[in-house]
């Protein structure tokens, strides 16, 4: 039985109802924003709470200052999670219930995430042990990365440490979120080292723009070229062959995410609570050894 579901009226005061604060990351949601949108709600509805759903990227934004007046929601969900989140640090000072799918680096916060920064050893490791010593990482865009944007930065931390522990050559691109974006990424890694024999990529919605650019560019993967994602989503599925990554758990994580603000609003006092999930990367076809050895160049 669930704990937090009840047949009895909702205490004084409750609505039933959670916001979802989820800006979304472009122009507008992806699939895998789709995804998650939904997941929470189903998530929150086992529990016999709606969700209501709405954007704000910053503390002053319309839609974020709306949610929180009226009384419309019992607590929020925040998603697009900054090193440095204004909007979470506003909801500190309301004394306003919430929690975070990413972390936003403040103590008070409750919060549930992928552990980017091991996922990101994984990839460098998962590479190395194939033979590849040249690998670049393949970033989300400029925009995002300067605006502190969370699993961006923690990727990319994961990426540098698995190239030094293991002391290979790495070096790190920003990439818009579209394929042309991603074929001119590929474009600049071939310029500026044209040993690279590999990328980690944490840029999903540039995937098939990548692999088009490595095809241009005569790179055949994974016999010439070996391509690993940190995480696999819609994206994943257009592309030929079928990318390494780990599966991103989004059924999990929204779950997870509605039970802790839940677990809150019954236990306001209770100290904070984290939940780091730690993903396998599943091999798939996307990755093989250097084309002729550690160092292969073209």
């Amino acid at each position: 039985m669930n704990p937090h579901a009840t047949a009895e009226a909702p205490p004084n005061g409750r609505t039933r109802a959670l916001g979802l604060v989820f800006p979304p990351a472009g122009d507008h949601y992806t699939a895998t924003s789709l995804e998650f949108i939904g997941r929470v709600a189903e998530a929150a509805q086992d529990y016999d709470y709606d969700v209501l759903l709405t954007t704000g990227r910053e503390v002053g934004d319309p839609p974020f200052q709306r949610i929180l007046t009226g009384h419309r929601v019992d607590g929020l969900i925040l998603m697009e999670i900054l090193l440095e989140d204004a909007r979470a640090t506003h909801l500190i000072e309301l004394g306003f219930p919430f929690v975070t799918i990413g972390q936003s680096g403040l103590e008070k916060t409750w919060w549930v995430d992928m552990d980017w920064v091991t996922l990101g050893r994984a990839c460098v490791r998962h590479l190395a042990d194939l033979g590849h010593r040249r690998i670049a990482f393949v970033n989300r865009s400029e925009e995002f990365f300067r605006s502190g944007y969370e699993s961006a930065h923690r990727g990319l931390e994961g990426f540098n440490k698995g190239v030094a522990e293991l002391g290979l050559t790495g070096r790190g691109y920003l990439c818009g979120d579209d394929d042309a974006a991603g074929e001119a990424c590929v474009g600049r890694i071939l310029q500026e080292d044209p040993a690279t024999t590999a990328l980690v990529t944490m840029n999903e919605a540039s995937l098939g723009g990548v692999y088009l650019g490595l095809t241009r560019a005569g790179r055949v993967v994974p016999r010439d070229f070996s391509v690993v994602g940190l995480v696999s989503g819609p994206w994943t599925e257009t592309v030929t062959p079928t990318l390494t990554a780990a599966d991103e758990p989004i059924d999990e994580i929204s779950r997870v995410a509605v039970e802790l603000l839940l677990d809150r609003l019954d236990s306001p006092d209770a100290s904070p609570r984290h939940v780091m999930l730690r993903q396998l990367i599943s091999i798939r076809s996307s990755t093989g050894p250097p084309p002729s050895g550690p160092g292969a160049e073209f």
